[in-house]
């Protein structure tokens, strides 16, 4: 029998995980989580300041040795329970997916089993932690190469997929052998308050994952940054934010993973089969309610399909029904906040002023929540504000091209790298495209790259490092080089 909300709610932690204890945050006042499609409080939480974030780097610090020294089977196992604990509980963390952050129950419950993959992947990776053992190419030694755990980490964690982000960092953590304080989205904290919960009932230790929740980021964080005791900080999020971060850590000289900001390119080129590319397009733009990092951002279409794919997109967008993501015929939810909102307005203003014309869509949705219409701009003029920036919103604006080589230039003019999408039914022209596309990830005539499988990340002012894959727990191990004599000698 499917939990109530209420029910479900009162499953949530609501304090601060420190030392495997809840605990009471000292932070001015508490965190009031809000559901954006009412605009209504859904709980009140605990509110850290730096004193609760030393105190959980503490825990974590004393923790590593201890945590180190497991075996990595035990650790894999760890993570294996938490997953078989998290697919049982799957409509559970779904429903407060979509509550907190607003999506639709069904892209929720796709973020749960693409989240959950993570702990699987690196319940599997734990054991597979390699080095090396040979002779100098000299002859005069032997040469051993190993693998360790980098230390107590610091996870930032956004608000917009809230299970996935923090298991794609918890999971190679846990499964290197590292500790971590992990501090979640203020707007969407409490999928990560109940994963923890569900990692403590799986058998992890006190002081291997601790959580923060807190409305005062820069200052709870910048102590535990500054703090010698911390080895590694990641983080996804904004550029902006990135850039201050890694700042920040170059004072303690600290590995960094930075999953940042996005600016993604759509190619569709006057061979695509239109209706896959429009197929595409909406998995690409609308996914999250196209609050991603992955969202395609700028559709650059040839001008002989321009008109037919931006007809059939606006087709699709504009049958997309708004509402709160928890009723059955939602397909598409609200943007986060009211600051989201008006955001999307001055967004589609100026590109209208700048030229485009707006083919369906264009204005706020009617409710008491932060609705936002589905919206496709045609006409967009190379240099718009709108191609610049990062939307992460519901809007969809295309701008014309006529060769090859104009699209691959308007495609990288920007300052971000992470993914970019192209369809084509050339063959050649798709290897072209992978080599020239100056991107982390490319999506051949296909809409959705992410899998806990692949290493996710960017290039440029995307990131640095990569989530995912063989490579995601590379981030937490450091390489120990060891020489000893030949012991022949």
């Amino acid at each position: 029998m499917a939990l109530s909300e209420q029910d479900l709610l009162a499953k949530v932690p609501t304090q601060l995980y420190i030392n495997g204890k809840w605990v009471d945050g000292h932070g001015e006042g508490q965190i009031e989580v809000e559901d954006p499609a009412t605009g209504k409080t859904l709980l009140t939480i605990a509110n850290a300041n730096a004193a609760d974030g030393l105190a959980a780097l503490s825990a974590a610090d004393e923790t590593q040795k201890i945590w180190s020294r497991v075996a990595p089977r035990e650790r894999g196992e760890i993570l294996r329970r938490a997953f078989e604990l998290v697919k049982e509980r799957s409509e559970e963390f779904a429903t407060l997916i979509s509550l907190e952050m607003g999506k639709p129950i069904a892209e929720a419950r796709g973020e749960v089993a693409y989240g959950n993959e993570f702990l699987r992947w690196f319940s599997e990776e734990a054991v597979r932690i390699s080095g090396r053992y040979g002779t100098s190419p000299e002859g005069t030694g032997r040469m051993l190469v190993a693998q360790r755990p980098v230390g107590p980490a610091f996870a930032i964690t956004p608000w917009n997929f809230p299970l996935a982000m923090a298991t794609r960092k918890i999971g190679p953590a846990i499964a290197a052998g590292c500790t971590m304080v992990v501090k979640p989205a203020e707007l969407t904290p409490l999928t990560t308050l109940l994963l923890v919960k569900t990692l403590e009932e799986a058998g992890l230790p006190a002081g291997v994952v601790n959580v923060i929740t807190t409305s005062t980021s820069a200052a709870t964080s910048g102590p535990i940054i500054a703090d010698p005791r911390l080895r590694k900080i990641t983080f996804t999020g904004s550029t902006q934010v990135g850039r201050k971060l890694l700042e920040q850590s170059a004072q303690q000289v600290l590995r960094t993973s930075m999953e940042l900001g996005g600016n993604a390119p759509f190619l569709v080129f006057e061979d695509a089969d239109v209706e896959a590319a429009v197929a595409g397009a909406m998995l690409a733009k609308m996914r999250n309610i196209g609050q991603a990092c992955t969202a395609a951002n700028r559709f650059i279409v040839h001008e002989s399909v321009a008109e037919e794919f931006a007809n059939q997109l606006a087709a699709k967008m504009g049958a997309l029904k708004l509402g709160r993501g928890l009723d059955a015929d939602t397909t598409c939810g609200p943007v986060i906040n009211e600051k989201a909102r008006e955001n999307m307005q001055r967004l589609v203003d100026a590109t209208v002023a700048e030229g485009g014309s707006v083919v369906v869509g264009g204005e706020a949705g009617d409710g008491d929540g932060y609705f936002f219409k589905p919206t496709v701009i045609q006409g967009v003029k190379p240099g718009s504000t709108i191609l610049r920036e990062e939307i992460f919103g519901p809007i969809a604006p295309i701008v014309h091209f006529k060769t090859e080589e104009e699209a691959i230039a308007l495609a990288n003019d920007t300052e971000y790298g992470l993914v970019s999408y192209a369809f084509t039914k050339d063959l050649k022209r798709g290897l072209r495209l992978i080599e020239s596309l100056d991107t982390g990830m490319t999506g051949l005539n296909t809409g959705l790259v992410s899998n806990a499988a692949a290493p996710f990340g960017g290039v440029k002012q995307s990131g640095l490092g990569r989530e995912g894959g063989f490579e995601g727990i590379n981030e937490y191990l450091e390489t120990k080089y060891v020489m000893t004599p030949d012991p022949f000698l």
